[in-house]
């Protein structure tokens, strides 16, 4: 199924306006889905702070006219909106091909509910489909950690860009582990964060809120974790 295109993701950011009040505190994800967002926030003028999950999403934020704020300065987050890599039938995630993973669990846990902003070809039946789990490290665990990620069945290849290594906002690495579908993915995620070096992983277990989904017919599903 081909990505979701930029008029999906335009079309989506200005739907999950519906979900914003002014003055609340937003927290502003990273990837295209939540870049649609950001821009159609700043085009709205509706007046509201922006905690950024990466230095894109803040330098974004600014350039349409949003008050960009650290978390240190909120004492919560209303409502952070963020895309995801992978949604499974539990509203399970996979996140983290932007590399912004951890900035992106630690803003989702400061915040009072979570909206998940995705093209349909996220959606997948388990988590690990698209075969890929990126986790973020410090560099000087590199050998340990990947031998320990072998250990655990999963191939882990250094992420690079542009020739170089990849690091992330954090300073860190990114080991994008090569997997199969997760037969236990909570169990995977304690596996990796028991490995010392291992900062995050991008599996988010039980976080989400609402997931709205853009339809290639250009319709946008709402979904909310079942009871």
């Amino acid at each position: 199924m081909p990505a979701a295109s930029e008029k999906q993701l335009d079309a989506l950011g200005r739907y999950a306006l519906k979900l914003v009040k002014p003055g609340q505190v937003l927290g502003l994800g990273t990837g295209r889905a939540a870049s649609a967002f950001i821009k159609a926030l700043g085009e709205s003028g509706v007046k509201v702070r922006g905690v950024p999950t990466s230095n894109g999403s803040a330098e974004l934020g600014r350039s349409v006219g949003i008050e960009v704020v650290e978390l240190s300065d909120v004492a919560r987050i209303d409502i952070d909106f963020d895309g995801a890599d992978e949604v499974d039938s539990r509203l399970n995630l996979i996140k983290g091909y932007g590399g912004a993973l951890v900035r992106e669990k630690i803003v989702v846990a400061s915040s009072r509910r979570f909206v998940v902003l995705v093209g349909e070809e996220k959606v997948v039946p388990r988590l690990g489909t698209r075969g890929s789990l990126p986790v973020e490290i410090v560099p000087f665990a590199l050998p340990l950690v990947t031998r320990a990620v072998k250990s655990l069945g999963l191939k882990a290849l250094l992420r690079e860009k542009d020739g170089q290594t990849f690091r992330t906002d954090n300073g860190n690495f990114i080991l994008d582990c090569k997997l199969k579908p997760i037969a236990n993915a909570a169990k995977l995620d304690r596996d990796l964060l028991a490995i010392p070096g291992v900062v995050g992983t991008g599996i988010f277990i039980g976080m989400s809120d609402i997931v709205l989904i853009a339809n290639a017919d250009g319709t946008i599903k709402t979904l909310r974790p079942k009871s």
